[in-house]
Parts: structure tokens; sequence; C-alpha cells
């Protein structure tokens, strides 16, 4: 038995005459009655009372319409659904991030993407940078908005850079530094750092080598922390300094000042990363809206 079957069937049972449903299907009126009969035949049941100018339902056809036309509507859904699965229109997208670092542009680009896209479900996961690449290359993550890392980490993945931002040091209130307009490197390098781990973040560390490489002297790190939480505490608490983005105040609110670094470094940039030959329309559109979070 084949959708056709229970096509051709509704079809008659609801004009009640072979010729006007076969009209209605674009057949013929031969193989459209012998595929009735093969039904019946199939089903070893009678499907029609023939009359002279009609046919009518039996007892047990009524009940098959039923079940047929229930059969129909829902392949009918399914046929839809994956159609709006494939444009984008509805579906599941998976996205990485880091909090500290899309603080800004990720409520941006969510509200985007959902006023184009409300029957798409973004599932949100708080990653560090490896557990996003990983994250990435096992196809759990659809996309990710982060760091940009070196081309080796990369390799494989598309990077788009989005927004580039300065670097600065987050202290508490009443620290000396908190009170700076800005802060020198060589200001730094004197106090108890505040970083991340360097197997979460080893563009973090990277970072740290290439930014005191030329002060000849590397910075004092005195903890090191896996989320941007946990990091928070830590300098609110008084035990070091931390090396943040701009706009990390945005994250930890009044609970650390942040202060440029002078002379400034050069930026960081975050973005998206993604496999470009593989992505569904949904991702696809969730990018587009990052894009547009980036300037809004």
């Amino acid at each position: 038995m084949e959708l056709r079957h229970l096509r051709y069937f509704v079809a008659v049972a609801e004009e009640q005459n072979v010729t006007r449903a076969a009209a209605r299907l674009h057949v013929s009126q031969p193989p459209l009655s012998r595929q009735i009969r093969d039904l019946e035949h199939e089903l070893a049941v009678a499907l029609f009372e023939h009359g002279a100018k009609a046919v009518r339902v039996t007892e047990a056809g009524k009940v098959f319409l039923n079940e047929a036309r229930a059969v129909l509507q829902r392949a009918d859904e399914a046929v839809q659904m994956v159609k709006a699965v494939a444009n984008g229109q509805r579906g599941e997208i998976n996205v990485g991030y880091a909090p500290s670092l899309t603080v800004e542009i990720l409520p941006r680009a969510l509200r985007f993407f959902q006023e184009a896209n409300p029957g798409v479900r973004v599932q949100l996961h708080d990653l560090s940078t490896q557990e996003m690449l990983r994250g990435l290359r096992d196809r759990n993550l659809n996309v990710a908005l982060m760091i940009q890392t070196s081309a080796k980490v990369l390799a494989g993945l598309t990077f788009e850079a989005l927004r580039r931002y300065a670097l600065c040091v987050a202290a508490h209130p009443a620290h000396s530094l908190a009170r700076a307009r800005t802060v020198s490197l060589e200001q730094v390098a004197n106090e108890r750092l505040i970083g991340y781990t360097l197997a979460d973040y080893p563009e973090y560390h990277l970072l740290l080598a290439t930014l005191f490489a030329p002060l000849k002297r590397l910075p004092q790190i005195a903890e090191e922390h896996d989320s941007s939480t946990s990091l928070i505490a830590a300098v609110e608490a008084g035990r070091g300094v931390a090396l943040v983005l701009q706009g990390f105040d945005c994250f930890s609110g009044p609970r650390l000042k942040v202060r440029p670094i002078s002379p400034a470094p050069p930026p960081a940039v975050i973005g998206t990363a993604y496999h470009k030959n593989t992505i569904s329309a949904a991702t696809e559109n969730f990018i587009v809206a990052a894009r547009r979070a980036k300037s809004a």
C-alpha cells in the first residue's frame, strides 16, 4: 500500500464517482479503478458499493476513510515540516558562547534572529574556547561566538570577525588601579594577576606572553579560574587584578572597576566560528543576525 492508494481512495469516496475522481486526480479512469480494486484486494475488505451511476462507501470504508485522511494529513505535515527545516523556518540550533566576551553582541543577535525566525529554537551553551572548538568539530554545536585564535587552532573552521575590543584591567573598586584613568602594562606586571586556566583558555596565555614580551618579564599569575564568574569573585575579594576585554563591566557590574591600558595593545577580535560548507539554513540565519548585531 502506498500513499497514492490512499489519495485515490479518498478522492473516489468524496466524489462518489470514479469519473469525477479521475478528473480531480488528473488520471484516467481505468488505472484509477484498478488501483481501488488492488487496495480492496490487499485489505480483503470491500470499501465501496457500486451503483449504476455512483459508488458508496461501505461501513468498513467509512472507517478506512477517516484513517486514510489522517495518514495523508500527517504525511503532508511531515513534508511541510521538512521543507520548513530545510528553509531555516523550523528546527533547532546549538550556539556556543563565552558570557564575558559576548555580553553585548549575543542578546542583540538573539533578538534579531528570533524576530526573523520565530519557529527555530536556540540552545545556548556557556563554554570555554576549547570546549567550543571541540563542540564545533564534533558537530554538537552549529556555531560559536568566541575570541579569534590562531589559524592553526581554527583549522577546518571558518571564523568571521564581528567586533574588536580593547584590552583592559579589572580591579576591586578600592584598589589603587581602579582610581586611575588608564593603567600601564608595567603597573599590571607588579600586581598579582587573576587569569584563566591554561587547559581551557590557551589563547589567553598566548596573549599574556605576547603582551608582556616587550617588558622582558612575565606577569605574576597568582590564580587560574575556569570561568569568568569565579574570576570576578576572586578579583572582588581583592586577591589580584585581571586582564579583561572592554565591556567586561557589563558582565561584572559595579563589583569591579575596569580601566583601559595605555598605550593600548592590539584589540581582541570576537566573532562567529562555524563549518562553512555544512551549515544549515537556520545556522546561516543566525550568522546573519550576528552580523546585524555587531553594528546595532
